[in-house]
């Protein structure tokens, strides 16, 4: 008699299992992101009130390449480096801070920054950018690292306790920016630091922006050790990792990063959460996956978000610090009431 054999489903769990271990975020994945990248900045180049047409540049307009030159490449070059840039800090941020509801423009950084340049703005007002971004940066690690001394004070660390006490530190500081401001009629200069916008980035004036790509490969290339560091102080200890240089190392960067931003570009709010965040959901959390995918991520999404801003009002323009704050304040919302339902 013959026998018969028969097939029965893998459990749950182990199909579950199975489910986990499949690699997401391939590396093809990331060269399909990588070139709708490229396709947004070449849409980037080509907005503008200015005719810059690729027929005009083909026929050899002088004043199209011209203004493709000293303008259009700059501030997409810009905007890519800024969006990445901003995108990895915030994920250096949360890991330092051990939330996933924190980044620089949350946690009072963005706000010292501003300080910083408020401050040699009033003692040397013919100060350059490179020395008004050496005391941005002083400044914007002051910050941060006066939210981690009063983050280690709270004794209860709730989820959604630590992005408000950095809101309110972000806050205080804020405040105090204003008062001098006004006091010293530079509440314009202010408001253009607060607030990011591209429209003014021209050839000789964006280089400074290479300095957060190189601190964005140092990020990649310390992911692990920012891992580790996230666990905690004394797991990551007995592991035989250097807490406290690591943490140096990640407070530079971060503020780095802000400082270089705020003085080139002004603020630009709730990247650095959003961004992080969204490819946490879509690709898992490992740190050192998840960097390209931040930096790809980051940068269309200012891309995007530009784009916006130039095409919604043409031929007027709208500063993608608005936009952004717009779009990312709604994906933080939609991040805290899922957090909340999910606990």
């Amino acid at each position: 008699m013959a026998s018969s054999t028969i097939s029965t489903p893998a459990p749950a769990p182990a199909a579950a299992a199975a489910r986990r271990s499949r690699p997401r975020g391939s590396g093809a994945q990331l060269a399909w992101a990588g070139t709708a990248v490229v396709i947004l900045a070449c849409a980037s180049m080509f907005v503008g009130v200015s005719d810059v047409s690729l027929p005009a540049l083909l026929s050899s307009d002088q004043t199209a390449w011209d203004i493709f030159w000293i303008s259009r490449l700059p501030r997409t070059l810009s905007v890519i480096l800024a969006g990445a840039a901003l995108g990895i800090a915030g994920l250096i941020m949360q890991l330092m801070a051990r939330n996933k509801f924190v980044e620089p423009s949350t946690v009072g950084t963005v706000e010292s920054a501003s300080l910083g340049i408020l401050v040699v703005t009033v003692a040397i007002p013919g100060a350059s950018l490179l020395a008004k971004m050496s005391v941005a940066t002083v400044f914007a690690a002051a910050g941060t690292g006066l939210f981690l001394l009063v983050l280690r004070r709270i004794p209860l660390r709730n989820t959604l306790i630590v992005p408000l006490v950095g809101i309110m530190l972000g806050g205080v500081i804020a405040a105090v920016t204003t008062f001098f401001a006004y006091r010293y009629d530079l509440l314009q200069s202010l408001n253009s630091w607060m607030i990011g916008d591209f429209s003014g980035v021209l050839r000789g004036r964006y280089e400074l922006l290479w300095i957060v790509a190189i601190l964005a490969v140092v990020g990649y290339l310390c992911a692990d050790r920012f891992t580790m560091a996230g666990m905690g102080q004394e797991f990551s200890t007995n592991l035989g990792l250097n807490y406290g240089r690591v943490m140096t190392l990640g407070l530079i960067i971060v503020s780095l990063i802000s400082a270089v931003v705020v003085v080139n570009i002004g603020a630009i709010p709730f990247l650095g959460l959003v961004v992080p965040n969204l490819v946490s959901l879509a690709f898992g959390d490992s740190v050192r996956r998840a960097v390209p995918w931040v930096a790809v991520f980051g940068a269309g999404f200012v891309l995007l978000c530009d784009i916006i801003g130039r095409t919604i009002r043409f031929p007027y323009e709208i500063p993608v610090g608005v936009i952004v704050s717009a779009v990312g304040s709604a994906i933080f919302l939609y991040l805290l009431l899922r957090t909340r339902k999910n606990g």
